[in-house]
């Protein structure tokens, strides 16, 4: 009889959850906004209870948080019946008069994410929700939630995933046809990135947009993805409740038991188009007969429960009423709602760093220098191997007795500075991670901070983690060779946690192309679309050095065409403008010319009072130049990262004499400083570092065109003339002389590759623009 009374009562219950997933809720929408778009559950209502079942057993097993990602299709529904956002909040979506009152683009209301703290009523538990907001792009939020999930259990401590989890939902479509669902599921059992077990729920509504099964996979079931690390499968009927709760229960209980994968595929139907406004007839005539004359499962279910005597007919009419009544008042409240407030919608709040109005705490930022005792103290482990009886190979010892000779000389390479920015900060109590392709060892072989035991299989040492006594944990690691997912995880990752240093470094610059998707959606708009800062560093190797169209651009164009910082626009510089300017800018682009300026920048990254992308382009040959070292005093107390680098030469003492001044970024200045050299023309031009491009340095730019008022300006770039920073700064360069004086442009022709293939080709591309570059004669009285 007990067992009797359990069964009816989850009956009933899932008779109510279909009924606020189907009649209540979407029928509403329904009824108020017939032409707005909605993106509804309609066909496959069960989606609520088979989720509030997952995160119910999640619950009683012990989870207690849950980091959940879905595309459009059911996200308002998913909000209001299993996140419990308030209706008046997600009603008054709808209003087209409504105003924004945070800075930024906005976005859709199915493309918004939430993050809520409640109770669970079927465990008594706390529980915290997470739905990560994201764009069109179906499956590109699948390794940000990943990311998340995984920060979030690393600083929990939760190294089984025992209480943070995540949930992925997907559409049969996309699930078959996007790369990133392979990337992603290739990551789920890294142990740097594995988090421990997630359930993929698949909408599959058996068509994707227009498009049917037998031209849009060649698997026969779109989840075949997923056999590639052995999950198990239930495919279900989603007009069954009762079958789809008891996969959803035993799909739980699989996370919990084994910590792996497992796939739902709910086999259902869409009742509309692709949205509300679309016609299915069109291409599909004979299913959307069908579909038409299919009966709603929540009234199947209802009819079946009447028929057993477990409800009657009074009391599902009178539950109906009763939820409706509670949208009608929210649709009234929402009506008194005239602003839209994102911060209302963020996915991951940082209450600890921004105050209650989601502002920054302070306005400035203190020097990034560091003591002596430090940099000594640091410089000596990067050089030694903490662990006894730890045999090296040959060539890293040769390396640490390199770096052991900087550290005596009180000089900085590239690695060293690496390892200052990045031991300093773990001393202060700053988590960092660098993950990406070979970023162990490092792709050119200079960073080495695994260090591998010659004789014992397995063992190695990460000197960094042996810093200080109470140092925050070091991690860095090795990622599959993937791009897209891996950037999206470690995006995810940077999410949870404002006080962490979080770094991805691609293999070449070249191949961030493939995770463009992750840089365009999420990293540049992020802010502007959601109100989502994150703190993600990029490194990406970056350099014309005759290797070839793959592997010498990072592309700066493509980050500079997409920082929004107003070419036209003189700013202000009263107060402290660098800070005011990084705060206003969507991301930081930045091109370091000496090992202290990347120290600085990293340490920046975390010494901010808010968190912006920072787009470092790293170098390659200058790794091991021998001009491109830095001196302890440059990271001296006090000191700073600097925007631009000023002529420290002769040109500097005697300005009025100069003839040509010279802007460029990167490694070009090395090249150009040796040519000058060889030429004798260190009185006659100067040449002047852009470190950070963007947002463009205005004032320092000003005082140094005001200092050399009689010279002409260049611009010099080792990229094509219609890639790298040309087309960036030139406006900007214009507004400061406000227009008054060209600048003209130094570097290669206008190319479809960014590069060329052959060496022979490479060097009398620089030959050329060398000689342009220093003939004086080379502008001077041209008409313009």
């Amino acid at each position: 009889m007990k067992l009797h009374l359990v069964k009816s009562r989850a009956k009933i219950s899932l008779a109510w959850d279909l009924g606020c997933s189907r009649c209540l809720f979407e029928d509403f929408l329904a009824r108020k906004w017939s032409s707005e778009k909605r993106f509804g559950l309609e066909g496959c209502e069960v989606l609520i209870p088979a989720l509030k079942t997952i995160i119910d057993k999640s619950s009683a097993a012990g989870i207690d948080s849950v980091i959940m990602g879905m595309p459009h299709r059911g996200r308002l529904n998913v909000l209001a019946n299993v996140i419990r956002k308030d209706l008046d909040q997600i009603f008054c979506q709808f209003d087209p008069k409504l105003e924004a009152a945070d800075e930024g683009s906005g976005d859709v209301k199915y493309h918004l994410g939430m993050y809520h703290e409640r109770i669970n009523r079927e465990t008594d538990k706390d529980i915290t929700l997470s739905l990560m907001a994201n764009p069109s792009h179906l499956e590109a939020v699948d390794p940000v939630v990943q990311g998340k999930a995984k920060a979030e259990q690393f600083y929990r401590g939760d190294s089984q995933g025992k209480k943070v989890m995540s949930i992925l939902m997907h559409g049969d479509a996309a699930f078959a046809g996007q790369g990133v669902v392979y990337e992603t599921f290739h990551l789920s059992e890294l142990p740097s990135y594995t988090t421990h077990g997630t359930i993929h729920v698949v909408v599959n509504n058996q068509i994707g947009f227009t498009t049917d099964p037998r031209v849009a996979r060649s698997s026969p079931y779109p989840t075949d993805v997923a056999r590639v690390v052995n999950a198990p499968i239930f495919h279900v009927n989603a007009d069954d409740p009762e079958a789809v709760m008891y996969v959803c229960r035993v799909a739980a209980e699989w996370r919990t038991a084994f910590n792996k994968d497992v796939v739902i595929d709910l086999v259902c139907y869409r009742r509309f188009g692709h949205n509300e406004m679309d016609e299915p007839m069109f291409t599909q005539p004979l299913m959307y007969k069908q579909i038409r004359r299919q009966e709603h499962v929540l009234k199947k279910y209802s009819d079946k429960l009447i028929a057993e005597g477990v409800v009657t007919l009074q009391e599902f009419e009178e539950e109906v009423a009763k939820y409706d009544k509670i949208c009608e008042k929210a649709y009234t409240s929402s009506k008194d709602e005239k602003i839209l407030h994102i911060r209302h919608w963020l996915d991951s709040p940082w209450p600890d760093f921004f105050t209650a109005e989601g502002e920054p705490k302070s306005m400035s930022c203190v020097p990034s220098g560091l003591e002596e005792e430090v940099l000594q103290h640091i410089g000596h482990t990067a050089s030694s191997v903490p662990l006894e009886d730890f045999k090296i190979h040959p060539g890293v010892s040769r390396i640490l007795r390199g770096r052991a000779e900087l550290v005596k000389n009180r000089q900085l390479d590239w690695a060293l500075a690496e390892y200052m920015a990045l031991g300093s900060l773990l001393k202060d109590g700053i988590h960092v991670r660098l993950s990406g392709q070979d970023v162990e060892r490092g792709t050119f072989s200079h960073r080495h901070h695994v260090l591998h035991d010659q004789e014992v299989d397995k063992r190695i040492c990460v000197p960094m983690n042996h810093l200080w006594t109470n140092q925050a944990p070091y991690t860095v690691c090795n990622s599959s060779l993937s791009e897209y997912g891996v950037l999206g995880f470690e995006l995810g990752f940077a999410m949870a946690n404002p006080n962490a240093l979080i770094l991805w470094e691609a293999q070449f610059g070249d191949f961030h192309n493939t995770a463009q998707c992750i840089i365009d959606q999420f990293i540049s708009s992020g802010q502007a679309k959601w109100f989502r800062n994150n703190g993600i560093v990029l490194l990406l190797p970056h350099g014309m050095e005759g290797m070839g169209p793959e592997h010498s651009s990072a592309r700066p164009e493509r980050f500079l065409q997409m920082s929004n910082d107003d070419p036209d626009h003189f700013p202000d510089f009263s107060g402290d403008f660098e800070v005011h300017q990084l705060y206003d800018c969507n991301w930081i682009v930045v091109n370091c010319s000496t090992p202290a300026n990347y120290c600085h920048v990293l340490r920046r990254q975390i010494l901010l009072p808010f968190r912006k992308p920072l787009i470092i382009f790293t170098p390659k040959s200058l790794l091991r130049h021998p001009e491109a070292r830095s001196s302890f005093d440059d990271l001296a107390e006090g000191t700073n990262f600097k925007r631009l680098i000023s002529d420290e030469g002769p040109a500097n003492h005697s300005p009025s004499q100069v003839k040509r001044v010279i802007f460029c970024t990167g490694k070009v200045y090395y090249e150009l400083a040796k040519e000058r050299k060889q030429q004798k023309l260190e009185s006659d031009i100067a040449i002047i570092r852009l470190e950070q491009i963007s947002p463009f340095p205005f004032d320092l730019v000003r005082g140094e065109m005001e200092k050399y008022d009689n010279a002409e300006l260049v611009w010099c770039q080792e990229e094509h003339k219609n890639m790298g920073y040309y087309d960036y700064v030139r406006p900007r360069f214009l507004t400061v002389v406000a227009n008054e004086k060209p600048i003209w442009y130094v570097g290669r022709d206008p190319a479809a590759a960014p590069a060329t293939g052959n060496k022979s080709t490479h060097l009398n591309e620089l030959r050329r623009f060398m000689d342009t570059a220093f003939n004086l004669s080379t502008f001077q009285g041209k008409d313009l």
